[in-house]
């Protein structure tokens, strides 16, 4: 009678981690919308610091084509895009945010046909 209880949870417990299993291995990431955590969970290989890495190059070069531009990034290897290529989507890009409506000193210059202000240098 123990040997078939044994028997019994043995398979309600290989059943249980075929099912979880699969359901992890089925989540995706579109490379172009994702957050850095997001990142950080799905891809194998990618910890904080190359998940921010692949946000910060996406802000600065624009939405990735293709999950190959992955290796442009520092940090980011052809191996571990070939490690995560069935994990990575490429959708559209996030849509851009609409433009701040003009601050009310300079809708009034420019009512009043002034030159908008020369941009101030950084140091």
């Amino acid at each position: 009678m123990k040997s078939v209880s044994l028997l019994l949870k043995s398979l309600l417990l290989s059943l249980l981690l075929v099912v979880a299993g699969g359901a992890l291995a089925s989540d995706t990431v579109d490379i172009n919308t994702a957050d850095a955590a997001t990142l950080e969970k799905v891809l194998v290989g990618v910890g904080p610091s190359k998940a921010e890495a692949i946000v910060q190059y996406r802000e600065e070069h624009g939405p990735f084509k293709s999950a190959d531009e992955l290796a442009n990034v520092k940090g980011i290897g052809l191996k571990t895009v070939e490690r995560n290529r069935d994990l990575i989507t490429v959708g559209e890009a996030a849509p851009a945010k609409p433009a701040q409506p003009a601050t009310s000193a300079a809708r009034d210059a420019a009512a009043q046909g002034a030159a908008p202000a020369a941009p101030v240098a950084r140091r």
